[in-house]
């Protein structure tokens, strides 16, 4: 581990220091250090990583094999910020250094990077090691208060410590997300005074509240895999089936233009739960839903049967009905949905479910039909900011430097990762985006520290 206060005598003055120690913080603490600068690195929690240590459900999701264009795709209208990041420290320099320090890694589904090992903590210790070679200090258990400046130039920082003066700092708090690690959005309020606009944050990745509860809960807990959902500008009576793509539309897909009053359209799997949606899907959709329903009302549709048009639906309940009339309408739906959905589904079409199959009408058919390809909710609203994998929004691009992650208020002042208004989908891309501009920030840092000339530092309290 890099070494601590308790392990050796703190340094009176620093030439960078990084405020958070995740994935970008760590980095650009490695690299400002590599690069010849005397690093100090502040984390309000007891140890470093604690985020990393809960991503890709604890094994890390590292990175992505896509290439540079597909990378850039995935951060939407802001991915081209994150060009010269992604070009100066590639996927390929980072699974080098990690390798160097004993991390191994493996692609798997999607072309997602993990460890070898399938251990975050593999990760976090790697990255200690980078650290400490190049002999950062890390203190922990210090919350930072303030960023001091000086006629435009950053001095220093105020922390629950008192007084810590430094040429260069990097900005490396994450967003609001996942509070528990850390990330409760302190670097917004470092800025803000200091000059910077804050884009609106929103929840990125989030599972979705319907106000079909009821029957939402119904479900609970059913897994489905291979549906088409469709997330629609109206209200959930108003959704016209025949709008819906017949192809993927969404950040990151290259597809043709999607029809008007669509948002998105996603295929894959996806999950009920006692509140509404989750699972992949729904997290995917979930950026593009929330900022829609600023503007007005959204609902979904989920075809549970994408393979099949209505008339091959019809097609296909006809002949289970013919060859298994005597069975009740609720056994032969058993075959085509899961079973905690008959009932549901059964009730939306109008149908008793204990009738024989002999029994059903054509026109009771075409209900079940349609209740099949298009279950319908009305999207109330995302769960909260802190449930969310991913904070959208942000420290604005506008007044940073991609050539360098330097602040265009304060000069020394430099940001990475998630606190800047960058997101991707899942994937490994909002990692290595925080890599990326991690190494970026650190190693720009560094240069201003050592080589540009300064401004006297203020004092304590002056």
């Amino acid at each position: 581990m890099p070494q601590k206060k308790s392990e050796q005598t703190a340094r009176e003055d620093h030439d960078v220091i990084v405020i958070g120690a995740g994935a970008g913080g760590m980095m650009a603490a490695g690299r400002a250090a590599e690069a010849g600068a005397r690093v100090l690195l502040l984390e309000k929690m007891k140890q470093p990583g604690k985020k990393i240590l809960l991503s890709g459900k604890t094994r890390c999701n590292l990175s992505n094999v896509k290439d540079l264009k597909g990378f850039i795709a995935m951060f939407g209208d802001n991915g081209p910020f994150l060009y010269r990041a992604f070009h100066h420290f590639p996927r390929e320099n980072l699974l080098n250094l990690l390798s160097a320090y004993g991390v191994e890694t493996k692609v798997e589904r999607g072309g997602r990077i993990f460890p070898v090992s399938d251990r975050a903590e593999d990760v976090v210790f790697a990255l200690c090691l980078f650290m400490e070679k190049f002999q950062v200090e890390l203190r922990t258990g210090i919350r930072v208060e303030g960023i001091e400046t000086r006629k435009g130039h950053v001095t220093g920082v105020q922390t629950s410590e008192g007084y810590f003066p430094s040429k260069s700092v990097v900005l490396a708090t994450g967003g609001a997300t996942y509070p528990m690690t850390g990330s409760t959005g302190d670097g917004y309020r470092m800025v803000s005074p200091l000059g910077h606009s804050i884009v609106k944050l929103r929840p990125a990745l989030v599972p979705l509240i319907v106000a079909e509860t009821d029957l939402a809960a119904s479900m609970q807990g059913v897994s489905l895999k291979n549906v088409r959902m469709t997330a629609f500008a109206c209200p959930s009576d108003q959704i016209d089936l025949s709008r819906i793509p017949g192809f993927e539309t969404g950040r990151g897909i290259r597809s043709r233009k999607r029809p008007s009053a669509v948002i998105e359209s996603r295929q894959g799997e996806m999950m009920m739960t006692h509140f509404g949606l989750g699972g992949p899907i729904t997290l995917l959709m979930s950026l593009s839903i929330v900022d829609a329903l600023a503007k007005g009302p959204v609902s979904v549709s989920i075809d549970l049967k994408p393979a099949l048009d209505v008339k091959q639906l019809h097609e296909r309940l006809q002949r289970d009905f013919n060859a298994s009339g005597k069975r009740t309408f609720r056994r032969i739906m058993a075959n085509l949905v899961p079973h905690k959905m008959v009932d549901p589904l059964t009730r939306l079409a109008g149908v008793e479910g204990d009738r024989a199959a002999s029994q059903i009408t054509s026109r009771e058919r075409a209900a079940i039909v349609m209740a099949m390809k298009s279950l319908r909710f009305t999207i109330k609203s995302p769960l909260p900011l802190s449930r969310a994998i991913v904070t959208a929004g942000g420290i604005s691009l506008k007044e940073i430097d991609p050539k360098t992650m330097a602040s265009l208020k304060v000069a020394g002042l430099y940001f990475c990762g998630e606190v800047m208004d960058i997101d991707a989908d899942t994937g490994g891309y909002n990692l290595q985006a925080a890599f990326s501009t991690g190494w970026l920030a650190g190693e720009s840092a560094a240069r201003h520290a050592l080589f540009e000339p300064h401004q006297p530092q203020k004092e304590p309290n002056g």
